[in-house]
């Protein structure tokens, strides 16, 4: 797969080539291709080749959401580097991200109308997640259905195709293709509270990225939904502000982090994590299948 993902990522244009290597070669976890080539094992696929193809277009969706993504947050660093928006412009890193969505297609296209619906129907999430996101950018009205909403579709909605492609081209049945679907689903939502988790408590060097993006931003991550619920003001007065200094927000992150919020947020990742577990359960014992129950819980200790 990471043969592929250079090799795909070349251009006739130098630049594109250069924008999209700067992304992809600067690592990452390749969580969502690992979640569909484990998958796939699971359900003991033979045809290796077309999972490693999946699995391509899952890493390279993601990693244009990546560039698409920091052009909206305006984000400096990405993967312990600076950013490809903040190196190369808005503009080339948009259409750097245009670039991976179209060579993503380019592996889906290969299968059958169902693969490229999936596929198709996972981006539109992306999209609709990001743009729910936004309505409730700075809102002190956002619920904690609101959040969930949005982690579904902006990023377990990923993970869940890569679960359930993996499932489908590896030949199970219906049935086993959505309880493939169904850990994809939760173990998304977990991997998502997480990160919100590592925002408030996680250490920049490790997470490649400064914490506090999510105060600076007005996302409503989980730790600040629970805290505008718990009618923390400190930290309702920061996420409101169109305009926090680093004082306001450190000291948001302080009182996130010295109460009892970051528990909460990680007792509901761990809850996620165990539904994926269950759904795991569910298959045939196997090397693959004791590999996905590993991811989940790898996911839920991490520091980074």
């Amino acid at each position: 797969m990471e043969q592929k993902l250079t090799e795909c990522t070349r251009s006739r244009e130098a630049e594109i080539t250069e924008i999209a290597s700067h992304l992809i070669q600067s690592g990452g976890k390749r969580i969502r291709p690992v979640i569909t080539l484990l998958t796939f094992s699971a359900f003991h696929g033979e045809r290796q080749e077309d999972a490693v193809d999946i699995a391509t277009a899952m890493e390279l969706i993601h990693a244009a959401t990546l560039l698409h993504d920091d052009i909206i947050d305006g984000a400096e660093f990405r993967r312990g580097k600076v950013s490809a928006y903040k190196r190369y412009g808005l503009a080339r890193t948009l259409v750097a991200g245009d670039f991976l969505f179209i060579k993503a297609f380019e592996f889906a296209g290969k299968f059958d109308d169902t693969v490229v619906q999936w596929t198709a129907d996972a981006c539109t999430s992306l999209t609709e997640g990001e743009i729910l996101q936004g309505s409730f950018n700075r809102s002190r009205t956002v619920t904690a259905k609101d959040y969930l909403d949005i982690v579904e579709r902006k990023t377990a909605s990923l993970f869940q195709t890569g679960a359930r492609l993996g499932a489908y081209i590896a030949g199970a049945n219906a049935e086993q293709v959505e309880v493939a679907a169904n850990f994809g689903l939760n173990l998304g939502i977990a991997f998502q509270m997480m990160d919100d988790v590592l925002d408030v408590v996680g250490r920049r060097k490790l997470l490649g990225k400064s914490t506090g993006m999510d105060l600076r931003d007005g996302n409503p991550s989980l730790p600040i939904v629970l805290s505008l619920l718990d009618g923390h003001q400190t930290v309702s007065r920061v996420f409101q502000s169109p305009t926090p200094t680093e004082n306001d927000i450190q000291r948001a992150l302080d009182a996130m982090g010295n109460g009892t919020v970051i528990e909460q947020a990680r007792s509901f990742a761990r809850k996620y994590a165990l539904m994926a577990a269950r759904e795991i359960d569910k298959l045939p014992e196997s090397g693959a299948r004791d590999g996905l129950k590993a991811l989940g819980r790898l996911l839920t200790d991490r520091d980074s």
